[in-house]
């Protein structure tokens, strides 16, 4: 039997889930045991691949997860809130590595995320690219480095079937700057803006969000003060970076104790 590690994918038809899919499959770093989907869709109880009109693979798709997740090492996980808790207690019932793209959590999502994490290894971030982690840490020092003079706007750019604003990397850059502020966010936090607002607030970080077309990400991070502006920009133009990123994830939280970590500690930074 391969000493591999093996990877579910959850939310196998979707357009991460599909690129997941491709990128554990051409890896020869780990295995592909196990995909889910919701209970209903069309591709539960197909082969995999034929329900991506390719040849079977023998990988079937199921929507019970523990069906996969009990047998894995990592499970891959862009789907939504709600399901991500659930695939979360999964994961640490299997002490699996769980890495998780999925973007729009509130506070009692995150809760539960933590107390999965005192039982296994989870990489959660709002952004995989090398790229974004970088903008991310360039723009906490930035932020250190200018007072409040500066204005600081996060503009994000996405499709047009993105269901949360802002984006999960605008608020990761978000609280980056509160960060370098040595503020909290929440306290700082100056999002859609509509009507007579007044004049902004000295020292609040806005955002601004953008959605069209199929835009894979776009992101901004406007430091603006009278006379000038420092602009830290990254363009994705590809959504194979944040698949190969997660894979990278779920590679490197194999021999890393219970926890919480994100993209700063895969990568280095």
């Amino acid at each position: 039997m391969t000493s591999l590690p093996g990877i579910v994918i959850t939310g196998a038809s979707g357009r991460m889930g599909q690129m997941l899919i491709a990128t554990v499959a051409a890896s020869d770093k780990c295995r592909l045991i196990g995909v889910t989907e919701r209970a209903g869709h069309a591709w539960v109880g197909q082969d995999l691949g034929q329900a991506m009109g390719g040849a079977t693979t023998g990988v079937p798709v199921v929507s019970d997860a523990i069906e996969v997740v009990k047998d894995a090492q990592a499970i891959i996980d862009f789907t939504s809130p709600d399901a991500t808790v659930v695939h979360a207690e999964l994961a640490a019932q299997a002490r699996a590595v769980h890495v998780i793209g999925t973007t729009g959590m509130d506070d009692s999502h995150l809760a539960k995320i933590a107390a999965a994490a005192r039982h296994a290894a989870i990489v959660r971030a709002g952004n995989m690219s090398l790229g974004v982690n970088l903008l991310t840490k360039l723009t906490r020092m930035v932020a250190q480095a200018l007072d409040a003079d500066f204005d600081i706007e996060v503009v994000e750019a996405h499709h047009r079937h993105k269901v949360d604003a802002p984006s999960g990397t605008a608020l990761m850059l978000g609280e980056a700057a509160a960060e370098g502020r040595g503020v909290n966010l929440d306290d700082v936090r100056d999002s859609g803006r509509d009507g007579i607002t007044g004049a902004r607030k000295r020292g609040d970080i806005g955002f601004t969000a953008i959605r069209g077309g199929d835009v894979v990400g776009e992101h901004d991070v406007i430091f603006a003060a009278d006379g000038e502006r420092v602009v830290l920009r990254h363009l994705a133009t590809d959504r194979g970076i944040f698949a190969r990123g997660a894979l990278k994830a779920a590679l490197w939280g194999q021999d890393k104790g219970p926890g919480q970590y994100d993209m700063m500690d895969v990568l280095g930074l």
